[in-house]
């Protein structure tokens, strides 16, 4: 029932878009990045799972952030953004839910993302977690999840399926509602969402309420002039760029960077 009604919300959300504003970007970054990056195979049980991973020029060993896909898939943006996410010192991986699939059409994005189960996402964020734990050298044993809008959403569930996370950074996803699930999260969540974004913004209250009863932290905040996905709309390097989105892109950077400092 959760997926269908998910589904739904999405084709709506859908609806209300240009569809150019999917339109992928990103190559120039990856192209002209000095940093190192790779695919890497994910073992879980007989399954292989593809991830995307971007080390920092550093010279000593960092933290590793799981980096959760939005609707599109491992997209050249997702990428471009944990490339982004190494400049500033920490290790990215981004695990492939989708299996190689891309998307610059919402239909099938939406399609594609409804049929990955709660149990696949749990497995796959598993598998990525204990790759970052163990096959990178150049981690230094701290592990933070960040995910953009439906990724947003999964990156908060998963707090509260792995005790070894020190931060979440949840982008635009719906705020967990679940005390049981809020009981078990183990690090602070960090929320960034767009004034302009009503669906999404409805959930944070009960969110809030819930994780101060359960003596969580949890530190929401909304960006003026800032619609769904800003993240990716407010980069300048998209070609469908927006103005509003672009400030509350910065500020969120700003934000971002220094809460990571702080891993």
């Amino acid at each position: 029932m959760k997926r269908a009604i998910f589904a739904l919300v999405c084709s709506l959300l859908a609806q209300s878009l240009s569809a150019q504003e999917y339109k992928d970007f990103g190559k120039d970054r990856l192209n002209n990045s000095p940093r190192h990056a790779e695919w890497v195979d994910l073992k879980s049980g007989d399954q292989t799972i593809k991830a995307f991973v971007v080390y920092p020029e550093r010279k000593e060993k960092t933290p590793t952030v799981i980096v959760i896909q939005e609707i599109f898939g491992v997209t050249d943006w997702l990428r471009s953004l944990c490339d982004e996410l190494a400049e500033n010192g920490v290790i990215a991986i981004a695990p492939d839910f989708l299996k190689g699939q891309k998307f610059e059409d919402a239909d099938g994005a939406v399609k594609a993302v409804s049929a990955v189960s709660p149990e696949q996402i749990k497995t796959v964020l598993d598998a990525t977690s204990d790759y970052a734990l163990t096959k990178i050298p150049a981690g230094n044993g701290t592990l933070a999840a960040c995910g953009f809008c439906r990724g947003g959403e999964w990156a908060f569930n998963y707090a509260s399926e792995n005790p070894k996370l020190k931060a979440i950074y949840s982008f635009y996803g719906t705020a967990l509602d679940d005390p049981a699930k809020i009981a078990k999260i183990p690090c602070p969540v960090y929320g960034f969402y767009g004034e302009n974004d009503a669906r999404v913004n409805a959930t944070i209250p009960k969110a809030e309420e819930l994780m101060k009863s359960a003596g969580k932290k949890y530190e929401p905040v909304i960006y003026k002039g800032a619609g769904h996905g800003f993240m990716r709309s407010g980069e300048k390097a998209n070609p469908n760029f927006r103005e509003g989105d672009g400030k509350a892109r910065d500020q969120a950077w700003a934000r971002w960077k220094e809460l990571l400092s702080k891993l």
